[in-house]
């Protein structure tokens, strides 16, 4: 029997044991021995990298299986459902933080500027040989800090962090740009915030513009600019996103998932799933 999306547990990073509320890292060797609930499908409230050096299995992101037969990194965003089934004599790094553990050295809309951080359907990146060794060694020396716990040890793992962000920005967009984020792409990015809150009771672009204090073209005209999309596919995307995510974990009923994502009825709820997924 399927799981269903609100028995699904929501896990934060203190899981893994007290002091590790908002950061941790640890040999993905026995993981599941240890933390079993990683291997059903949860959503986390912090960022995942899974840095693979050597493993059998999968890591299945919104129902999407990633192998893990070859060095890769895989990087889940907060959010997301996630599950890990992987033989335990498996090599490579998890690495666990939270938003607000990276903007403590940051500006609270760092995180965000990498480029993978917003793109659709970019979960994991290959590694060759020479990259491999790379992610291997910087996963080891925070492993290692981590675990020795002394003075500064977070900014010195915040640095780490860094570095490893920047290189997975690489190895998604390796054309190099003198781009800065701009005003825009931040009132994008408080659009995209302000739709996980609010998806389900407005649909309409007027509303969400109403909150940022522009107006429905403008938001419009940047989200077509900078995501290729309107206000209104941003949401309809968002909502199919979340349909997909019901109708994969949960055994009810669709009428079911069409009342809780407030859908007139279900023919409608039907339609809008056709028109956007075909």
């Amino acid at each position: 029997m399927s799981t269903k999306l609100s028995d699904i547990a929501v896990l934060s990073t203190d899981m893994f044991g007290p002091g590790n509320d908002v950061f941790w890292i640890s040999s993905i060797e026995g993981i599941l021995e240890k933390y079993p609930l990683l291997e059903r499908p949860h959503r986390q409230s912090f960022f995942t990298f899974l840095c693979i050096e050597n493993a059998q299995g999968n890591a299945v992101i919104d129902g999407i299986a990633i192998r893990t037969d070859r060095p890769k990194v895989i990087f889940v965003k907060s959010g997301s459902v996630f599950s890990m089934d992987i033989n335990r004599t498996a090599s490579g790094t998890i690495i666990c933080f939270t938003e607000d553990f990276f903007s403590l050295r940051y500006n609270n809309n760092a995180l965000f500027h990498f480029s993978f951080m917003n793109k659709e359907n970019s979960s994991y990146v290959r590694l060759g040989e020479n990259k491999a060794s790379e992610w291997k060694l910087l996963c080891g020396y925070m492993l290692a800090e981590f675990n020795t716990q002394q003075k500064n040890v977070d900014s010195v793992l915040r640095s780490f962090l860094n570095i490893l962000l920047c290189k997975l920005d690489r190895q998604f967009n390796p054309v190099m740009t003198n781009e800065k984020w701009s005003s825009k792409e931040e009132k994008i990015r408080q659009f995209q915030l302000l739709l996980d809150e609010h998806f389900v009771k407005h649909k309409t672009p007027s509303f969400y513009a109403e909150q940022l204090n522009i107006t429905t073209n403008y938001l419009n005209k940047i989200c077509k600019k900078y995501k290729g999309l309107s206000g209104g596919e941003f949401i309809r995307k968002r909502i199919t996103v979340e349909a997909q995510r019901l109708l994969h974990y949960s055994a009810r009923p669709v009428a079911d998932i069409a009342k809780e994502l407030e859908f007139e009825s279900v023919s409608y709820f039907i339609t809008f799933l056709k028109r956007i997924l075909v």
